[in-house]
């Protein structure tokens, strides 16, 4: 025991020790003398405040503890944690405890902290002062926050026995320090003098009597009163030009009695804000009457020697305002009244008061927080004081004078504005999360736009959450937070806040009104911008590109429909392989409209180098997108790669892919039969409806302009050195698989496929080297007089320059390597082409670009000699390309897209019933314009597989340029053409999104003679003058044989399905008085042309089901018909009775196409003699052929309008 009792003499004695030399250090003046009273004064304290825990153990003094600094604070202590003086574990735990199961509780620190109280930050002036409070020792002062304040605390030094430190928010040393937390009051080390109150009585005035005195200013221009009353009313502080001040309303006895607002503006009293108390009861000495810009009537303030004195009544006396006015005091003005509730007329917005706990953070740049768990606070409108630091999840706030919204966004919702104010009721017992440096850029860009734009609640709400938006799109991968969230020193916007421009303008445009703080507080009607509430639809969103990408496929397939993709009529007389063909592609198109709210596109723009096409990039993945920056204008320009690109206006297309094995018509509405499904989806935009805004750098906080974007190609910022030299393209080939080997490989590896593709154009000039900035001039070449042609490889990482590349624009090639031989540009390099070759075709050399060489366009501007070439796109007449010399010749022309549809070898389709959508070729059906023609000319191109991957856009509705084409005749002397390897093509137009429908022009048959190329759709009225042959069957859904009695009469293994299809096809010769015309009916129209209606022609097909086929031909008019197909004679009889009554011989409407395209080269036939005979006079004439028409449509005319008298 004596051995125990003399190790704790030690150790007390070693702990007062340190106590001595910390005071020594941080807490006596700089003089040399002890403080020895000082010392004994800390030391009895904190004895005191040890032993009246009662869990000291035993111990005289807790020498578990150290003291601590407040600079040892701010520089070591980089974590939050908590000190409670004698405390037990237990104790502890649960205090912790409260803080919740799920959170993390503030780490408890055995230090003791000793410090001064004021409101004054530093060494500096007292104007400085802005109401906050700080602890201060000789190492520094601290900010802190506690729940209850005395005015006669300040200057004082104290011990804290229980408080908490939470480090700076952002772990930067330039953004700010931490701030302790006072958990309970301080305990001072010093006795302090005790306020007795005034010897004599104080006389006051009391509000009402106040404010008749405001229209009395002349009379107490020199007077300093004494008001005196209850607190009803206390703004926060405000801080405006900088000035800080706040404003507080005292009330009478009864509530009935006008609010008395005082404004506080003197920097020595805005501590006074943390002393006062709602409903509590004060004095406010030595005020006086005067005027403040921004407020049309008189109002009190303080003055310098005002005070600030709880109202005892034993200590005041109300004071005599008639010993002062003479005459009668008129009726007072009216004063702005502060009621605790009351509604806006147009939206019902009550003001209130409310205590709760912060449950959840939602947005801290943005100022919303979670309370209870079930209403959300915003604290935008609101300038808290030191930007709310202790507001965080577990704190107890107190808020007075709120406004309160019943639904915002589906939640209850309060919003001080600058008339009310947040009180802290309790410190948070819950650990301070760490934040990044971009928690303050994303403050700062909210105040900003909140205090420029006058935003309302709604607005500033959507505002927060598009910044969120696209914070967690960009960040931190593809953009640093302060890149996109940091304005400028010089008070340019930033890139989230231009993000946002377009929007904002629309709704909130800038230089709006701005907000006058005293009419917000004083004015009755309350004004202010949460006042001033509407429900707002979002204006638009901006939805993460991997998530509208899905969301884009998951409404196509939803709106896919193999029934509505098909026209109904005519679906039941197709056949199985016909049927899943129609279906196998297919395309919607989708406008930012479809989508609530409507989205907006952001993201990076970059150049894949591994399918060749444009993409837009985030966080959550990619989106491919097809640019034009004008219509019939090429996108040249690969400097905007790495630019943020924003587009409102754009068309997303999903393309989709369908295997199926539909059997028939009648199975369409069963997804089992669908085995695949793929889509390709991608965007449409055009540059004029984009806004770009190229990165800015990392050290720079907005970005550059507009004419010199940062492209993030390798070494396309600008080599330092290097050579290149200009190039005009002249051809480009298409992009595809090829076998070649890269000549980097030293291996004996064998060529493999690889997607490439290959560009040739002509040297302008010689070599250039860099020269500071710019390129120097080119040097001499060997003979300028003939074209040094070139031939580009690209593959490997080099396909990227793909959409940049066009026929007739100027390129720089740049080799940034200036280790590289001169020769390389001159000579080339071994490449798959032979030198045989080359000599052969004409080219001077072939290079295979490398992966770090860089293309951009060529400016030949300054050297000397040389002249901008452009060449404009080459095209062949339409003589050219319908009646050319041979077949197998090139052709280049323009033309809009009217169909794409997947095609197969017949043979495959009957064979197996189905096709590999992957192995099919594509036909396009494309409409040629030309001047001389009434109408477009359609023209078909196949791109047969293996084709290329097809380019982004091959759309119906758009317009492209096809280059060097492979002009064919088919068996049919039709006019088609091929895309080869070779060929090349670029997107013109996009398609529009509502195209114009427009009725076929109504014609007189004669008007379609000729051989020249005319009309190719057109609608006549005619008369049926007979019919020539009709043909009636059934067919297998599968195989397309002919189906007697239902089943299939092919021979050989039986068809998996025993479905059948009814088939017809009806010719009829119809004349309009100018000419005649064989007119081609098929299937559904056969019935209208017949004149049955549909049960009709159901009872007629049921009928030739049993033969399978029937057939009626009539050679020539009065002849009799021929038959075809083994059925009775009754159905014969039938069908030749009905097609020459004059249900069928009759005037129609007929809408047609001629059978005959403009495509055909085969001559027309020339006109034939012919004999008529009219009574017993013969007559011999020419009588040109008739035109061979096919049916679109045929419906009986409108019966004319009979005028009445």
């Amino acid at each position: 025991m004596a051995v125990e009792e003399v190790g704790s003499a030690g150790s007390e004695q070693a702990w007062l020790q340190a106590v001595h030399s910390f005071i020594q250090k941080n807490l006596c003046p700089t003089s040399k003398d002890p403080c020895i009273q000082l010392v004994e004064a800390v030391v009895n304290c904190v004895k005191a405040s040890w032993s009246s825990s009662g869990g000291t153990g035993g111990l005289n003094l807790p020498l578990s503890y150290s003291f601590v600094s407040v600079q040892e604070l701010k520089s070591h202590q980089h974590l939050s944690c908590c000190s409670h003086l004698a405390w037990s574990s237990t104790e502890y735990q649960a205090w912790a405890n409260k803080a919740g199961p799920s959170t993390v509780p503030l780490p408890r620190e055995r230090l003791l902290l000793l410090g001064t109280l004021t409101d004054l930050p530093g060494d500096l002036d007292s104007e400085y002062r802005d109401g906050s409070l700080y602890v201060k020792d000789n190492s520094g002062t601290l900010g802190c926050e506690l729940l209850d304040f005395d005015l006669s605390w300040l200057g004082h030094l104290f011990l804290f026995p229980s408080w908490s430190y939470i480090p700076p928010a952002w772990q930067q040393s330039s953004l700010g320090s931490g701030h302790l937390e006072l958990w309970c009051p301080p305990v001072p080390v010093l006795p302090q003098i005790l306020n007795h109150g005034p010897e004599t009585p104080i006389r006051v005035l009391y509000p009402e009597t106040a404010s008749q005195l405001l229209r009395h200013r002349s009379k107490f221009r020199r007077q300093q009163l004494h008001l005196a009353g209850e607190l009803v009313q206390l703004s926060t502080l405000v801080k405006t030009h900088r000035k800080h001040y706040f404003i507080l309303s005292l009330g009478g006895p009864s509530s009935a009695t006008t609010p008395m607002p005082i404004i506080v503006q003197i920097p020595s009293q805005l501590v006074w804000h943390h002393a006062l108390r709602p409903s509590c009861s004060y004095v406010l000495t030595n005020l006086q009457i005067s005027t403040v810009r921004g407020f049309p009537r008189r109002i009190w303030t303080t003055s310098p020697s005002s005070a600030l004195i709880s109202l005892d009544p034993e200590h005041i006396q109300e004071f005599n305002v008639e010993e002062f006015i003479s005459e009668a005091v008129p009726s007072p003005l009216p004063i702005p009244s502060s009621s605790q509730q009351h509604c806006n007329s147009s939206r019902n917005v009550r003001m209130l008061s409310y205590q709760g706990t912060v449950t959840k953070v939602l947005n801290g740049p943005a100022g919303l927080y979670e309370l209870d768990g079930q209403l959300c606070l915003c604290l935008a409108y609101l300038q808290l004081p030191n930007n709310g630091r202790a507001i965080r999840p577990g704190v107890q706030l107190e808020l007075q004078d709120v406004h309160f919204f019943q639904s915002v966004g589906g939640t209850p919702m309060l919003a001080p504005c600058l008339r009310g104010t947040v009180l802290l009721r309790g410190f948070s017992q819950q650990k301070s999360p760490k934040q990044s440096p971009h928690s303050f850029c994303g403050v700062v860009v909210h105040l900003r736009l909140l205090l420029e734009r006058h935003l309302g609640l709604p607005l500033y709400l959507w505002t927060a959450k598009a910044l969120e938006e696209i914070t967690s799109k960009l960040c931190p991968r593809l953009l640093r937070h302060r890149q996109l969230l940091q304005s400028s020193t010089s008070g340019t916007a930033g890139v989230g806040e231009l993000l946002l421009a377009p929007t904002l303008d629309a709704l909130a445009p800038p230089g709006r009104p701005t907000r006058n703080v005293y009419q917000e507080v004083l004015e009755d009607p309350h004004h202010c911008p949460l006042q001033e509430y509407s429900l707002l639809q979002p204006p638009c969103s901006f939805p993460a590109l991997a998530a509208f990408k899905e969301d884009g496929q998951r409404r196509a397939w939803a709106n896919f429909d193999p029934v509505t993709l098909l026209p109904l009529p005519e679906v039941a007389y197709l056949p199985s392989c016909v049927l899943n063909s129609r279906l196998a592609w297919s395309w919607v198109c989708l406008s930012p409209s479809v989508f609530q709210p409507p989205p907006v596109l952001l993201g990076v723009l970059v150049a894949s180098s591994h399918w060749g096409w444009l993409q837009l990039r985030d966080q959550s993945g990619s989106l491919p997108c097809l640019l034009l920056p004008k219509p019939s204008q090429a996108f040249i320009d690969p400097r905007l790669i790495g630019s943020l690109v924003r587009v409102e206006r754009f068309q997303l297309v999903v393309e989709r892919e369908v295997k199926s094995s539909f059997p028939s018509w009648k199975e369409l509405g069963m997804p089992e039969f669908i085995q695949e499904r793929r889509t390709k989806v991608y965007v449409l935009i055009s540059l004029d409806d984009a806004l770009i805004l190229p990165i800015p750098s990392p050290y720079s906080a907005h970005p550059s302009t507009r004419g010199s974007p940062q492209a993030k190609f390798p070494c396309l910022e600008g080599p330092r050195k290097g050579q290149s030299r200009l190039l005009l393209l002249s051809h480009k080939e298409c992009l595809m698989k090829r076998n070649y080997q890269s000549s980097q490989g030293a291996g004996p590896l064998p060529p493999k496929q690889t997607l490439s593709f290959h560009v040739s154009g002509t040297w302008l000039g010689g070599i250039q080297r860099k020269d500071g900035d710019g390129w120097g001039l080119p040097e001499p070449v060997g003979n300028e007089k003939q074209d040094q042609k070139v031939f580009l490889l690209f593959f490997g990482q080099s396909i990227r320059w793909f959409e940049f590349l066009h026929p007739g624009q100027q390129y720089r090639l740049i080799i940034p390597d200036a280790s590289q031989p001169p020769s390389l540009l001159e000579e080339g390099e071994s490449s798959p082409l032979s030198q045989r070759i080359l000599e052969l075709t004409g080219y001077t050399s072939c290079l295979i670009v490398q992966d770090d060489w860089v293309l951009e366009p060529g400016n030949p501007q300054g050297i000397p000699g040389m002249l901008a070439i452009s060449k404009g796109l080459s095209e062949s007449s339409l003589t050219e390309i319908l009646s050319g010399s041979s077949p197998g010749s090139f052709v280049s022309f323009s033309a809009e897209i009217l169909s794409r549809t997947l095609c197969v070898p017949l043979s495959e389709t009957t064979q197996q019933g189905n096709f590999q959508a992957s192995q099919c070729g594509v036909k396009l059906t494309v409409a040629l314009d030309a001047a001389d023609v009434a109408s477009q000319i359609p023209l078909d191109i196949y791109i047969e597989a293996p084709h290329p991957p097809l380019p982004l856009g091959l759309l119906p509705g758009t317009r492209v340029y096809f280059q060097q084409l492979e002009r064919k005749v088919s068996r049919f002397q039709n006019v088609y053409c091929r895309f080869l390897p070779s060929s090349y093509l670029r997107i013109l137009c996009f398609p529009t999104e509502a195209p114009v429908s427009s009725s076929l022009p109504h014609v007189y048959l004669a008007e379609l003679q000729g051989d020249s190329p005319g009309l190719t759709q057109a609608s006549a009225s005619c008369h049926v003058v007979s019919v020539l042959s009709v043909q009636l069957f059934w067919i297998c859904a599968h195989c397309t044989s002919i189906c007697v009695q239902g089943q299939c009469s092919r021979q050989g293994p039986p068809c998996p399905t025993q479905a059948a299809v009814s088939q017809a096809n009806i010719r009829l010769l119809v004349e309009d008085g100018t000419a005649e015309a064989v007119v081609t009916c098929t299937n559904h129209q056969v019935a209208v042309a017949l004149g049955l209606c549909p049960a009709e022609w159901d009872s007629l097909m049921e009928l030739v089901r049993v033969p399978g086929r029937v057939a009626l031909h009539i050679t020539r008019a009065g002849a009799q018909p021929e038959f075809t197909g083994e059925t009775d004679d009754s159905l014969m009889l039938f069908l030749q009775t009905l097609c020459a009554s004059p249900s069928v011989l009759r005037p129609v409407l007929l809408a047609f196409e001629l059978e005959r395209k403009p495509t055909r080269v085969m001559p027309l036939e020339p006109p034939r003699l012919h004999r008529f005979q009219f009574g017993e006079i013969p007559v011999l004439t020419h009588m040109v052929p008739r035109l061979s028409l096919s049916c679109l449509s045929l419906r009986d005319p409108e019966p004319p309008h009979v005028l009445s008298s």
